[in-house]
């Protein structure tokens, strides 16, 4: 019998060994140009839903931890990230108010439902010291329509409202809020030169045309 573990691990590897070590390029300059406002090497940050570790591995933190549900997921982390192999909306194994941020990308679509979801938040929050964020990343479907199912495992559909009222409603406060921000993915897109990314990321306006992913920064309540 298949698991849902090995689904994962011949999903991740079909989409993403062919084009890793592009990924890790865009992703070391994402985490040191644009997401290291908010993730500072004094922080203790966990990357949930870390696929292959492309944002935890680029991200400067004295503290680093990395959740996934995939094994495999494991041997692409650096040696100072702590693996959590586990099923997000399950209790983490950690304190209270530990946390300076969680960071997620393209990962809450994945998960098979709603409720899910809410559970997920829950941990996230109460993990999280007061203060600390909760930086989310996703496909807009407002913006995608039927290309947003060429994913199998696409279950929820979201928008950055819909996020962001059900992250309100776990008493997170919303900070930041983007509608459009990356483009929809790198799978059989044209890898750029690195200095478009930059270029990219210093121009907003740009967002606006490209950008089909939402994102948001919420903080837990001080």
């Amino acid at each position: 019998m298949i698991t849902q573990e090995s689904k994962l691990s011949k999903i991740y590897h079909r989409r993403f060994v062919r084009t890793a070590t592009y990924r890790n390029r865009v992703w070391k300059v994402l985490a040191r140009v644009f997401f290291d406002r908010w993730v500072r090497p004094q922080h203790t940050v966990l990357d949930l839903g870390c696929g292959y570790g492309e944002f935890i591995n680029n991200i400067s933190a004295v503290s680093k931890l990395a959740m996934d549900l995939n094994p495999d997921a494991r041997k692409h982390l650096g040696a100072e990230v702590r693996f959590l192999h586990q099923n997000c909306s399950d209790p983490w194994p950690l304190p209270d108010s530990t946390l300076d941020a969680v960071f997620t990308s393209n990962f809450f679509e994945h998960l098979p439902s709603k409720d899910c979801l809410n559970l997920t938040l829950q941990q996230a929050y109460r993990c999280l010291k007061p203060g600390g964020c909760l930086i989310a990343m996703g496909p807009n479907i407002k913006y995608l329509h039927g290309e947003y199912w060429d994913f199998y495992d696409h279950h929820i559909y979201l928008t950055e409202a819909s996020l962001g009222e059900a992250m309100e409603l776990e008493g997170y406060e919303i900070e930041v809020i983007k509608p459009r921000f990356l483009p929809f993915t790198m799978i059989k897109a044209p890898e750029y030169p690195m200095i478009f990314v930059r270029l990219y990321l210093a121009f907003p306006w740009l967002w606006l045309i490209k950008g089909k992913q939402f994102l948001l920064v919420a903080r837990k309540r001080s």
